[in-house]
């Protein structure tokens, strides 16, 4: 597996992990920490929001790092055959083009008209 393949796998994982941090989180402040509701508890539910959060921060920002890594790592086509016929391609004559042909008009013989002797 290439390096490019591994930046883009990690990225997936991220973005699922985003996605289900985001989706526990409510977008009232309750959330997860929610259900922790006993009066006992406001220490635990404080520590919950400010995990999830922290949590929301750290995988958008490794999100971010490696989208610009995986830029940065994408293969390029070196010296392939693809890229060499294209080459060859590109610096071709125009005349071989079908396009650029153009029709000649062809003289057109008329037919000889015989005389009706007399």
């Amino acid at each position: 597996m290439s390096f490019y393949g591994i930046i883009l796998a990690l990225i997936i994982i991220v973005c699922i992990l985003l996605a289900l941090i985001v989706l526990v989180q409510n977008p009232k402040g309750g959330g997860l920490s929610s259900t922790f509701a006993g009066s006992n508890q406001v220490m635990g539910v404080r520590r919950t929001a400010d995990f999830l959060e922290k949590a929301t921060w750290t995988l958008a920002i490794a999100l971010l790092v490696l989208s610009f890594v995986s830029v940065f790592s994408i293969p390029r086509g070196g010296n392939t055959e693809a890229s060499e016929s294209l080459k060859t391609e590109q610096t071709a004559p125009a005349n071989n083009s079908p396009m650029k042909q153009t029709a000649q008009p062809q003289q057109q013989q008329q037919p000889q008209q015989t005389q009706p002797q007399q």
